[in-house]
């Protein structure tokens, strides 16, 4: 008993000694007073309005956009201008306004009866009321599949699955209101990224799996990974010169903002994207290791940790295909521009858009493999002293 109990305020202490870090590092970083986008992204009287598509209309302008050039760089005579006609929600204005589409949008489907949304600009400087396409209206279908989501975790994982979920949006609000509100006022990015992933994990795992020895070596070893993972992304990204500059949202901020430096976006979206791989692998290889220790109560240190490797490894292969198939996932639009233009696959790899991809792949991967035997010592380490009495 006394070696549970002084297991257990040891553990205590050290995840403590963890959390009051991560608190002093974001109170240190946290963002105070108005950020650099606020005047630069706010036109006077600029409103989303909605509505619904009654029809639509394809027309032909001159070419004379850079977007509108051929491969062989000449200007075509003629590009696609699509149009829609917009039934407005609400009163007030006009009841319907004709707006200009992207010809990808409406290739890729946009008929009468979508609900839509634009931006309607007054009128201004002698210019008339103008209305602008944004996008499709994506609140309802989004909602349904939301709370789909929601209900099938709740029935399936009970009251686990409703502590998930109140994670989720733990973890949602620590980046909404601390990570790119920092971000915006150029913080240091590894250390909000950090601090923000330890407290929130401090948090959710204990919120989602009990407090316990098992989850304690399981936070431990997540917190371990994301050092590991800081570490070698922040070699990684100024190795490979990677300024998230092929990401037209990225390069988007920096236009409105002036300030914020690409590069820490970059960090801070490499280290996010690691910490769900890491807290899935690490609750697993915890698990592990006591399933092990209750099939086989007499094993030891190294018989624990042997078994629970067993188990690591192929959760480590399994998990590092899972990431770099997301990642190619998410990355296939830009794969399909590179095919298209036919470069030799080693130009690809070494484009900006790709080597990211890549880099966070290897970040990942590297993470991941530290990751699986220290949060397996962590747990044969733990499980062994709790039952070192009984011995």
């Amino acid at each position: 008993m006394e070696t549970t109990r002084a297991l257990r305020r040891g553990l205590a202490v050290v995840v403590a000694a963890v959390l009051v870090a991560a608190v002093v590092g974001i109170a240190l970083t946290w963002p105070r007073g108005p950020g650099p986008a606020t005047a630069a992204t706010s036109v006077a009287g600029a409103q989303t309005v909605r509505g619904d598509v009654t029809a639509t209309r394809m027309l032909e302008c001159r070419g004379e956009l850079a977007e509108d050039r051929l491969p062989d760089g000449t200007l075509p005579d003629t590009v696609e201008c699509p149009q829609a006609t917009v039934a407005l929600a609400g009163a007030g204005g006009p009841a319907e306004v004709t707006v200009s589409v992207p010809p990808a949008v409406y290739r890729g489907g946009l008929a009468a009866g979508d609900a839509v949304t634009l931006t309607r600009y007054p009128a201004a400087d002698g210019l008339a009321e103008t209305y602008v396409w944004v996008d499709f209206d994506r609140r309802v279908p989004l909602a349904v599949v939301v709370g789909a989501f929601v209900l099938v975790t709740v029935l399936v994982g009970r009251r686990r699955g409703a502590a998930a979920l109140v994670g989720l949006g733990i973890g949602g609000a620590a980046v909404g209101f601390y990570l790119l509100p920092a971000l915006v006022r150029q913080e240091d990015p590894v250390v909000v990224s950090v601090c923000a992933a330890t407290a929130v994990m401090g948090v959710v795992l204990y919120l989602t799996h009990g407090v316990s020895v098992r989850t304690t070596a399981a936070y431990l070893g997540t917190v371990a990974g994301l050092l590991v993972t800081a570490v070698v992304a922040v070699l990684a990204v100024d190795a490979n010169h990677l300024r998230g500059l092929d990401d037209e949202s990225s390069t988007t901020v920096t236009i409105l903002t002036g300030s914020v430096d690409l590069r820490g976006v970059v960090l801070a979206g490499t280290l996010v994207a690691a910490l769900g791989i890491l807290n899935d692998v690490t609750i697993t290889q915890a698990s592990a290791v006591w399933e092990v220790r209750a099939a086989d109560p007499g094993a030891g240190f190294r018989a624990l940790f042997a078994s629970g490797m067993r188990v690591g490894r192929d959760h480590l292969a399994s998990t590092v295909y899972t990431v770099a198939f997301a990642y190619a996932g998410a990355a296939l639009p830009t794969l399909l521009l590179l095919h298209l233009y036919a470069q030799p696959v080693g130009d690809v790899l070494a484009t900006s858009a790709i080597a990211g991809e890549v880099v966070r792949t290897a970040v990942g991967g590297i993470s991941l493999a530290v990751t699986v035997p220290v949060t397996t010592a962590f747990a044969a380490a733990a499980i062994g002293a709790r039952t070192a009495r009984a011995r």
